[in-house]
């Protein structure tokens, strides 16, 4: 479990975060929506371990990894989670299979062609990122976190530059892994609508969470709006 205790950040004179509470547990899909500005992305990134809270504490079952040092944190990270960004960040001169073995080899994953397949990108794995379309890029970058067997999967408006054909692809692709796999998921989206396909949303304003609450059923990636 997730545990986040009264949690503040702020940039300069700008508070981001208010004291915010909140806890997640194993195997849930979180979304964090919220407005721009409404410190949703802030609050992914200081529970995900990239950025620091000013004060508060951040629990990873027993671990604070808020009290943690750089290095012990780079470690945390590297052991336990796994991103997935609105950028795709591909080695671009490295074929599809060398960027996705980039995470493998982080965990030791030597069947990290099992996940390439899985992402429809077998017959394409010799392929550099120039020759792949966005959708496909963006698959890329879905196995490449996948092959690192993270227990939190962190994704940070993951279908923001795609159409809603592609969209909806990547978004059904992502949902029914994290089922199959079982691990944590937590994605920030300003689209309201991907709250439908979680376990619990979580609404931000002004640096506060707003609401907190639960799906009953969790639609799928075509029964959504967009």
């Amino acid at each position: 479990m997730i545990k986040v205790e009264n949690v503040t950040k702020s940039y300069g004179a700008t508070q981001v975060l208010k004291g915010v509470s909140l806890s997640i547990s194993d195997g849930q899909f979180v979304v964090i929506t919220g407005a721009s500005g409404s410190g949703k992305s802030t609050l992914m990134n200081v529970i995900s371990g990239l950025e620091r809270p000013d004060g508060g504490k951040i629990f990873y079952g027993a671990e604070e990894i808020s009290s943690f040092g750089e290095k012990q944190l780079t470690g945390f990270r590297r052991r336990e989670t796994a991103f997935i960004f609105q950028q795709y960040y591909l080695l671009p001169h490295l074929s599809v299979d060398k960027n996705v073995r980039l995470g493998a080899d982080l965990a030791g994953n030597k069947n990290y062609r099992e996940i390439i397949e899985r992402v429809g990108l077998a017959e394409k794995q010799n392929r550099k990122p120039c020759e792949l379309s966005g959708g496909e890029q963006q698959r890329v970058c879905i196995a490449r976190a996948l092959a690192k067997n993270p227990r939190v999967l962190f994704l940070d408006e993951p279908t923001g530059a795609l159409d809603e054909a592609t969209g909806r692809s990547v978004l059904g692709y992502i949902a029914q892994l994290q089922r199959e796999r079982a691990f944590t998921m937590i994605m920030v989206t300003h689209n309201a609508n991907i709250a439908d396909m979680a376990d619990v949303v979580i609404k931000m304003n002004s640096g506060n969470i707003a609401e907190v609450y639960e799906n009953s059923v969790r639609k799928g990636a075509y029964e959504i709006g967009w």
